[in-house]
């Protein structure tokens, strides 16, 4: 079976662990991965989703925070700041800060950032095929109104600066019109057996991936089932401030309005936890077929149960 899935950020890393728990090894799994978040840094290309997967399915993800480096040390930010050079806000650690070398050097030498990725895959044997979105530069910024004015910020100034305090009026993937899929990225979804939205932030992570010219079109076109699993839980996002940012395209935080948002033109199924039980119903009256199953990824045995249900729900919508 080969499988895509469209991912960014915690939840949609620590689903794809419970992901490959629930295959088999014959199984082949191909990650499309969120670069709207990146951001240089330092003079250097920082990917914190990309790196966000690896760390996670390589086993060197910091699992209390759910991103950076386990046992990481802090000598260089100390130093920077004794420099007087920042942003402080923004931490990368000792071992963190070694990805981001080696991608900006080999950036510099004229690789392309699929290439690099490939290359960090080799050291850390995520188990599936990493895929940036697109080779382009596209960050993803966020328009504000504060005490400066109204401004648009780079996404991580506003979710890991602001912590989201200021309530987003827009979102803006910078230079995502311009952009091309990645190579490999159309042919992986016009060959997939499935294509699964993991729990990510809908607008943010999956709504900027889809936002690069031919990756929605090919998700609409493939023969495959698309089943999305909701982020929402309970009318609140399970962790980070995706209400903010649904907020600022205009859909209520719910599992429900999240479904209809994508519609049934891209997603075939749609999972939502037992806490939203009631909001099946309404989800296939508008022609996306919906189940109620626990949604909370605990450890990696209830995040595979999750991954189970995603993959039976494709293939009873199966086209």
């Amino acid at each position: 079976m080969r499988i895509v899935a469209l991912a960014g950020g915690i939840g949609g890393a620590r689903f794809l662990r419970g992901l490959l728990a629930a295959v088999g090894p014959q199984d082949e799994i191909t990650v499309i991965g969120n670069t709207g978040d990146d951001i240089h840094l330092y003079g250097l290309k920082v990917c914190p989703d990309l790196d966000t997967v690896m760390y996670t399915l390589g086993g060197g993800i910091h699992e209390e925070q759910g991103w950076g480096r386990t046992d990481e040390t802090w000598s260089i930010k100390a130093e920077m700041k004794e420099y007087g050079v920042g942003p402080e806000w923004f931490g990368l650690g000792d071992r963190d800060f070694a990805t981001h070398l080696v991608r900006s050097q080999m950036l510099t030498a004229g690789y392309s950032l699929s290439q690099v990725t490939e290359a960090l895959c080799v050291r850390w044997k995520p188990g599936v095929r990493l895929l940036p979105m697109s080779d382009d530069r596209v960050e993803t910024h966020v328009r504000i109104t504060d005490e400066q004015g109204t401004r648009a910020i780079h996404f991580q100034e506003y979710w890991v600066k602001l912590h989201a305090a200021v309530d987003a009026e827009a979102i803006i993937p910078v230079g995502a019109d311009a952009a091309k899929p990645a190579p490999g990225v159309l042919e992986a979804l016009a060959e997939a057996d499935v294509i699964l939205f993991p729990p990510s932030n809908p607008v943010v992570s999956i709504g900027t991936i889809l936002a690069v010219p031919g990756i929605r079109e090919a998700v609409v076109a493939a023969a495959a089932p698309v089943v999305g699993l909701s982020p929402i839980i309970g009318g609140a996002p399970v962790r980070g401030m995706a209400d903010k940012v649904l907020a600022a395209v205009g859909v209520e935080a719910t599992a429900e309005a999240v479904a209809l948002d994508y519609g049934s033109a891209l997603i075939d199924g749609w999972l939502v936890d037992t806490a939203d039980e009631a909001s099946v119903a309404a989800v296939e009256g508008a022609g996306i077929a919906c189940r109620a199953v626990p949604l909370l990824m605990t450890d990696v045995e209830a995040t595979a149960e999750m991954a189970r249900a995603a993959l039976a729900l494709a293939e009873q919508v199966r086209k």
